[in-house]
């Protein structure tokens, strides 16, 4: 998963960074709301923590914004408010989970990857493209150069995942929680999934899934 973490507090932004790159997501930092809104203008951030006390403004500020541009980019917002009417005016600018300071790192992870599953389930905004490659989220159908290719909802769902961000590097753990909602105990069916798409696509199309040793997967020729 990459994450974007916006909070100007450096010992809890850095806590929040190294726990969460250990656990096998990617992180980017933002202490403001302005350095923020470039790194989320760039793509690719699948979950937002969000401080709502930030030098240049309330980041509920930022999750109306997101939500009012009709991006469904999941929100965790942490914050020192804890009252229920902070809370409520939270969740009423846009974000999916709301967690009062001090937290155990441990539960923003589990939050995150709650969120995810739960994102993971939403329906498809539109279709997805990449090179040949098409994406019907309606229909749950993939083609290829306008063939339809006769794929199990997992691999179907794995390519989706993967066009999303076209040469991007995927980890094992990332594309397990996004496929099964968990991690799985051996990598074998992740595998088992990636040699379905891989046939089904065939050797000779000009788009496949690169295998980066010991570090993921990603969908190269887009």
């Amino acid at each position: 998963m990459h994450i974007l973490i916006v909070e100007d507090d450096r010992v809890i932004a850095e806590n929040l960074y190294d726990f969460l790159e250990a656990c096998g997501h990617q992180c980017d930092f933002a202490m403001t709301l302005a350095a923020a809104r470039p790194l989320l203008a760039a793509g690719g951030v699948d979950a937002l923590v969000l401080d709502r006390n930030l030098p240049d403004g309330d980041g509920a500020s930022l999750a109306r914004q997101l939500r009012g541009a009709g991006n469904m980019l999941p929100i965790l917002m942490l914050t020192a408010r804890d009252a229920l009417d902070d809370k409520l005016a939270g969740f009423a600018a846009g974000a999916d989970d709301y967690l009062a300071k001090p937290f155990a790192l441990k539960e923003v992870e589990a939050r995150l990857q709650a969120l995810q599953r739960r994102s993971s389930g939403r329906p498809d905004s539109g279709p997805l493209s990449a090179g040949p490659l098409t994406y019907d989220g309606v229909a749950q159908e993939v083609r290829l150069n306008g063939r339809r290719l006769a794929l199990p909802p997992k691999a179907s769902r794995l390519l989706a995942v993967m066009m999303s961000h076209p040469n991007r590097l995927f980890s094992r753990r990332e594309l397990e929680i996004a496929i099964w909602g968990h991690e799985q105990a051996s990598s074998d069916n992740l595998r088992s999934v990636l040699h379905t798409v891989r046939k089904a696509v065939g050797d000779d199309a000009a788009i496949g899934i690169q295998n980066v040793h010991g570090l993921g997967y990603k969908l190269v020729g887009a």
